[in-house]
């Protein structure tokens, strides 16, 4: 880590505050973000025909990643409660599991980067939850961010 950043979190001595975004800019700020869930590749199909004992578990994890994105000030202690302007979560097979993409976006004086990781993690823990009876050796893998937008910092892409 560079010399010049810090950990906006800590106070000089160390102790974790809330950030102060008052006089921040209101802008629109966007976020992506995906998690990756192993298993066989004839589970993926069945999850995403909608085809488990449990019904329509596509349906069930898209709601879960709204509510997990909505709840993220809830879930998460120094995160700022924003009006979410909007919440997606996509999902689709990879050849060795289902991909949970999250696209977040809010008018606010700060990003969605958190919104959008909490959504795909709790998309993912409740894909795990629908398909467990069928294959319990399913694993999450690979969450995080892909891309955000607005604010002083402005875009960022993973490469």
């Amino acid at each position: 880590m560079s010399e010049e950043r810090e950990l906006t979190h800590l106070t000089g001595s160390g102790e974790a505050r809330m950030v102060d975004v008052g006089d921040k800019e209101t802008t629109r700020r966007e976020a992506v973000a995906e998690a990756v869930v192993v298993m066989p590749p004839d589970l993926a199909e069945k999850f995403l025909r909608g085809d488990l004992p449990k019904g329509d578990a596509p349906a069930v994890v898209r709601i879960a990643g709204i509510q997990g994105a909505k709840r993220t000030a809830e879930l998460i202690p120094l995160c700022h409660p924003l009006p979410i302007d909007s919440v997606s979560i996509e999902l689709e097979a990879t050849g060795h599991g289902i991909r949970a993409l999250a696209s977040v976006s809010t008018h606010g004086r700060t990003g969605v980067e958190m919104e959008a990781m909490t959504a795909v993690s709790v998309a993912a823990l409740a894909l795990y939850d629908m398909v467990k009876s069928v294959e319990r050796s399913v694993s999450i893998e690979t969450v995080r961010l892909l891309r955000k937008s607005g604010g002083r910092s402005g875009d960022w892409e993973r490469s």
